[in-house]
Order: structure tokens, then C-alpha cells, then sequence
């Protein structure tokens, strides 16, 4: 328990030091960061300091302490600036959740008024919520054996195909690859003819595939042709395996099941969606293609960028872009969703599962990257997808308690628990935001988007008293 208090005491002390640099290098929010760097860099001193002499007894249920509590911590933490600024608390945290979570659903408007300083800090979390999701993915959530994770320790760690020596040295690795990917981002987005301001703030949230802009119009801010597709194509970079990354720069090895999954999906949905809009609507075939491939991107891997409002193509359309929201991309990505792995190794179980019934003493395996699946990791898989959609089914209930329709409250509850963004609507759809809805609404919200990023039962689990009395 004190070395748990200990690691959140030291990402008190880097948010604290971030909104330090934040007020230093815009003089307009100077009070109000510097207000908000005091107040977190004292508690997380003062937390630091009574416990850094005591951190021993760890276990593997310390770290389901650890991934729970360190995005509430940092959620709050995030969010006093905005609180201090303008916001109220509900509003400050659900913003500060979105962001840390890399949902991208947001309570702001007025954007493109809004002070600069403010704008940089919703991007940083979600820069920092995306970066903190892919090391506690390779580092914890597979030692946690959570929803099938331990899958990916074949793809990441030393016990599968053995890049580097150790997990540290992988989640090394993969800082300096995210790192790379938002520096390359940047200088594209600047040479598309973005301000320097504007792209660095839409690099770091289209590489974590949060979604946060500069503009109440998201990304349909730039008309450029050359930015959208470029956009389009970072987008899918950060929702692409960070292990993956590594292996080919290690090894050259292309080769991964869940990024070929991941294309082929993609490939498919935008085609078929280009076709019907341009046999439906007569639209230009060029423009189309880029309008549905980057809003439908957007979506599957969680993004929540928008340049259109895709809600308007009819209900076809709609009912597609509701289908993918619980997609996700690829795990130990940036990205939400329940991610492709889990999708193949599901789809491969009842395909086996059908075979057996017509041939009951056949013998069918899943596998996957060539290896037998075993059935812990089975297990795990599918009481994930129980999770999610229990976890879904269950916030749209509770949203329907607050007076609000059906598509708002299924919708708002999917768009949250997958880390979406925008959902479907005139209130939540890519043309609106959740400002308007109760403050018992967004609290539910807010849980949903801690569970989602979370994976579930990394959440669920703290709620069991045996968890308590085993940890303790």
C-alpha cells in the first residue's frame, strides 16, 4: 500500500511540474497554473516524502491498486487547472477523465477563443493518458492476466519473441517510439500549413487517438485535403501495436494477425461506405473517400476526430459508425474499444464452437500468432466481453434515469466505455458535446470512461471486499 501511494505521489509531482511549464510558456493562464502547480507538487510532496521509506511487501493485487488509482489521481490532478480557470468540478473532472482516459468527449465550447494555455493542457493529458496506457498495457495488465491480456505478453515481452531483455527496457522502447511518431506527426501537420500551435496540440492527441482540438469544428477545422488523409493515416499509426513498432525496427518482422485484422477491417468498411454514398447521394468519389475514411478511422480506433458530421448520411451510416465505435484497435495501442485481438480470438471460439456441434468428437483448437489459445486466456477473453457489455447496457439504464432519450443514453454510454469521444445525436453527435447533460449524467460518464480505459475488471475488481483483505 505505501509503495502504491508512493508511485501516485510521483505523477502527482510530474503533473505538477508539467503545469508549471504549462504557465511559464503562456503568461495569459500563468495565475491559474501556477496556483494548481503549488497546490499538486505540495500534496504530492508531502505524500512523497512520508513514504518513500516504506515500500516494501508488494504483490501482483498491488498492481490492480496501482492502474486504478493512478488514473483517478491523475484525472484529478488534471483537472484543478481547469477548475481554477473557468469550469465547475463535475465539468473540470469529466473533462480531465476524457482526457486522461483518451475518450475525447468534451464538455467545452467556444474553442477557438478559448486561451491557448488551456487548450495545450486538455491535449498533454491526453498525450500522457495514451503514453500511460501502453506501458501499463506491456508492463502491468498482462502480469494481471486481465481480460485475456496475457495474449500480448507473446507479442511484447521477453517470454514471446524476445525484442529486448526486459519489460522496462521494452516500456523504454516505447516511449522514444511514441515520442517519434508525435515529433513526425508535428512537422507533418505543420508542413500541411498548420500553425505551430495547432499542430503540436493536434499531434499529441491524434498519436494517443484522443481526439481533443483546437476548434469547436475538430479537425474539419482544415479543409486541406493533404491534412485529412495525413491525419487519417497517425490516426491508425497510434492505434497500431507499440510492439509491433518495435519487432519491425528490431527485426524487420511485419508479420502480426491483429494489425492485418485491423486493415483489412478498415479497408473493407471504408470501401463499402464510399460505395453506398456514392450511389446513394451522387457525391464527388475522391471527396467521399476522404470524408468516410477519416471519420470512419476516427471512430474504430477511438480517435473521435471529426470533419463532418457523419450522423447526417442517414441512418445507415449512422447505424455502421455505432457498430464500430465498439470496435477498438489493436492492443497495446493508444486506442480504446475491445480492441482486434480480442475480436479474433472471439470469432475463431465460436467458429470452433460450430464445428464441434457438427462434428461432436472432432477436436478444434483457437490459435492465434500460430500458438494454442489456452483457456484461462479464453476465459478471460470472454468474460471481458461480458464486462463490456454489461458495463454498457448498464450506464445506458442509469443515463435513462436523468431524463435523457435512448440514443443519447445508449450512445453516450458506448462512446464512453469504448473511449470514443462523440456520440450519436443532435445533443452528443460529432456537431455537439455533453455540456448540456445533468452533472449525475456526467459522473456516470466518468465511471464508464475509467472502466473502459481500464479494461473492467482492473476496476471491478477493487470493488470485491476480498480484494481488500487479501491486499491488505
Amino acid at each position: 500500500m505505501p509503495f502504491v501511494a508512493f508511485i501516485n505521489s510521483l505523477l502527482l509531482l510530474g503533473m505538477g511540474a508539467l503545469m508549471g511549464f504549462t504557465a511559464l510558456m503562456f503568461p495569459a493562464t500563468r495565475f491559474v497554473f501556477l496556483e494548481a502547480a503549488l497546490l499538486t507538487l505540495t500534496v504530492g510532496g508531502c505524500i512523497c516524502f512520508s513514504t518513500m521509506n516504506q515500500r516494501g511487501g508488494w504483490n501482483r493485487l498491488h498492481s490492480f491498486l496501482l492502474t486504478g488509482s493512478a488514473w483517478i489521481t491523475a484525472a484529478l490532478a488534471g483537472a484543478l487547472p481547469l477548475w481554477l480557470w473557468d469550469l465547475s468540478f463535475i465539468d473540470a473532472f469529466f473533462e480531465a477523465m476524457s482526457g486522461i482516459t483518451t475518450t475525447g468527449s468534451t464538455v467545452m465550447s467556444s474553442l477557438d477563443d478559448t486561451e491557448r494555455g488551456i487548450l495545450l493542457w486538455r491535449a498533454l493529458l491526453q498525450w500522457i493518458g495514451g503514453v500511460g496506457f501502453i506501458v501499463a498495457g506491456i508492463a502491468l495488465l498482462p502480469i494481471m492476466r486481465v481480460g485475456g491480456m496475457q495474449l500480448f505478453q507473446t507479442e511484447s515481452s521477453e517470454k514471446g519473441e524476445k525484442e529486448l531483455a526486459s519489460a522496462a527496457r521494452f516500456a523504454s522502447a516505447t516511449i522514444w517510439v511514441y515520442l517519434g511518431l508525435t515529433f513526425v506527426c508535428t512537422l507533418v501537420y505543420i508542413s500541411g500549413g498548420m500553425t505551430e500551435f495547432e499542430a503540436i496540440a493536434h499531434a499529441l492527441t491524434t498519436v494517443s487517438t484522443g481526439g481533443y482540438s483546437t476548434s469547436d469544428s475538430s479537425f474539419g477545422l482544415f479543409e486541406s485535403a493533404y491534412l485529412q488523409w495525413m491525419g487519417t493515416l497517425f490516426m491508425l499509426a497510434g492505434a497500431l501495436p507499440f510492439a509491433w513498432y518495435i519487432r519491425v525496427l528490431n527485426r524487420g518482422v511485419l508479420r502480426s494477425e491483429q494489425v492485418r485484422a485491423l486493415i483489412v477491417t478498415l479497408v473493407a468498411v471504408i470501401l463499402g461506405l464510399t460505395v453506398w454514398r456514392v450511389l446513394t447521394g451522387g457525391t464527388p468519389v475522391l471527396e467521399t473517400l476522404r470524408l468516410v475514411a477519416f471519420n470512419v478511422v476516427s471512430v474504430v480506433t477511438t480517435t473521435g476526430y471529426a470533419t463532418t458530421d457523419y450522423t447526417t448520411w442517414g441512418p445507415f451510416a449512422a447505424a455502421a459508425f455505432v457498430c464500430l465505435t465498439a470496435m477498438g484497435g489493436c492492443t497495446g495501442s493508444t486506442s480504446g474499444g475491445a480492441k482486434m485481438m480480442r475480436w479474433i480470438v472471439l470469432l475463431r471460439s465460436v467458429n470452433a464452437q460450430m464445428k464441434r456441434i457438427h462434428a461432436p468428437h472432432g477436436i478444434f483448437s483457437v490459435r492465434y500468432e500460430g500458438r494454442r489459445v489456452d483457456d484461462d486466456v479464453m476465459s478471460g477473453v470472454m468474460t471481458f466481453f461480458v464486462f463490456y457489455g454489461a458495463t454498457i447496457l448498464g450506464l445506458a439504464i442509469a443515463l435513462g434515469l436523468f431524463d435523457l432519450d435512448m440514443t443519447t443514453s445508449l450512445s453516450g454510454a458506448l462512446t464512453a466505455v469504448a473511449n470514443v469521444g462523440p456520440g450519436i445525436g443532435e445533443v452528443i453527435g460529432p456537431a455537439g458535446n455533453f455540456a448540456a447533460l445533468p452533472d449525475g449524467a456526467k459522473w456516470l460518464l466518468s465511471f464508464g470512461m475509467y472502466a473502459g480505459r481500464l479494461e473492467m475488471l482492473t476496476v471491478y475488481v477493487l470493488l470485491v471486499p476480498a480484494f481488500w483483505r487479501e491486499v491488505t
